[in-house]
C-alpha cells in the first residue's frame, strides 16, 4: 500500500512576545491563534544579538505538569534548580526536563558576542505522570551526532527513530512517542521521513525558504507548518536552504486546565498547585515515581 504524504493543514507566523523577566521572543503554539497541539503545548523561538532582548533572562519560577525542550543554536544558557542541579546548555546542546510534580528554576541567557538563539518547547504529561518525580535528560551536543542522508540532508535525531528505524535519538520510553529530527537542508536537497497516522505533527522553520508536502508549499522561516494526517513528512529546500525542526507525537486526548507554567487536568488540580505555591508545599520531599 503507497504511503499518503501528509499535507500542509496551516502556516502560522510566530507572533512577538515578551516573557521571563523582559525576553523578546516569537511564539507559534501557546497564542490565541493556535492554543495547542495536543500534546504540544508551547512554542518559542528566541534568537537575538541585542543584549537587551534576552539578558535580563527568566529568574526563579515554577513548573508543573509538562516537559520543557530547550534546544540553544546559538549561545549559552545557564541553568540552575530548586533540586540542586546546575549547569549550562550551549550552543547545540538540548535539555529536556520533566518538571512532574513541580520544580522551580531558573534560565539565564549569557551576553556573548554571538548572542543567543534557540527554541523551547512545552511537551504535556498525560494524567498518570503529572505528579511523578522531576528529572532531567541533559544531551550535550555530543550526543546528538549529524548525520548525512541520501538525499543530502543533515539530520541530528533528538527523540524517537528516524529514516526507518536506521537512526534513534537518545530520548525514548515517554508516553506520547515524541519524533524530534533537527534537519538541516542545502541547497537543492530533500529530506523524507515517516510519521505513525494519527500523531500530531509539524515543522518548525528557523530560517531560510522550504517546501513541504505534496503540493510543495512554499514557506519561508521564521514559520510553523502544521500537518494533516498520513505517513510522510516531505520538504525540499529551495536556492537558499533552510533549517527546520520536525516533531510529531502522540496526542493525548485528555482535557487540559492551565495557568501560566502549571498544566493539569481540571481546574480544582491548578487550584491545589496554587494552594500548594501559596503555602510552600510545591516542592513535594516524596514525589511519586509511578
Amino acid at each position: 500500500m503507497s504511503q499518503l504524504s501528509r499535507s500542509v493543514a496551516q502556516v502560522v507566523t510566530p507572533d512577538p512576545v515578551v516573557e521571563g523577566a523582559g525576553v523578546h521572543l516569537q511564539r507559534s503554539i501557546g497564542t490565541r491563534k493556535l492554543d495547542h497541539l495536543d500534546p504540544f503545548l508551547l512554542l518559542d523561538h528566541f534568537e537575538s544579538i541585542n543584549p537587551g532582548d534576552y539578558k535580563a533572562g527568566f529568574p526563579y519560577h515554577p513548573h508543573r505538569g509538562i516537559e520543557t525542550v530547550t534546544i540553544v543554536r546559538r549561545g549559552e544558557v545557564q541553568h540552575e534548580d530548586s533540586l540542586g542541579h546546575r549547569g549550562t546548555i550551549g550552543t547545540g546542546d538540548i535539555q529536556w526536563m520533566t518538571s512532574g510534580s513541580g520544580i522551580m528554576h531558573e534560565e539565564m541567557p549569557q551576553v556573548r558576542p554571538e548572542g543567543i538563539a534557540g527554541l523551547q518547547l512545552w511537551l504535556n504529561l498525560p494524567a498518570r505522570e503529572k505528579m511523578t518525580r522531576p528529572k532531567y535528560r541533559d544531551l550535550p551536543a555530543d550526543r546528538l551526532v549529524e548525520t548525512k542522508l541520501d538525499g543530502g540532508a543533515n539530520v541530528r535525531i533528538i527523540a524517537g527513530e528516524a529514516t526507518s528505524q536506521r537512526l534513534r535519538g537518545p530520548v525514548e520510553g515517554l508516553a506520547v512517542a515524541p519524533k524530534f529530527v533537527d534537519v538541516t537542508l542545502p541547497p537543492g536537497t530533500a529530506f523524507r521521513e515517516t510519521v505513525p497516522r494519527g500523531h500530531t505533527a509539524f515543522a518548525y522553520v528557523d530560517q531560510g525558504d522550504l517546501r513541504f508536502g505534496p503540493d510543495r508549499t512554499p514557506v519561508h522561516g521564521p514559520a510553523l507548518v502544521v500537518f494533516g494526517d498520513g505517513d510522510v513528512v516531505e520538504v525540499s529546500a529551495a536556492a537558499g536552504g533552510g533549517r527546520f525542526l520536525l516533531a510529531a507525537a502522540r496526542p493525548l486526548h485528555e482535557p487540559i486546565s492551565r495557568y501560566g507554567p502549571f498544566v493539569m487536568n481540571t481546574r480544582a488540580e491548578i487550584e491545589q498547585t496554587l494552594e500548594d505555591l501559596r503555602t510552600g508545599h510545591f516542592i513535594r520531599d516524596e514525589p511519586r515515581d509511578e
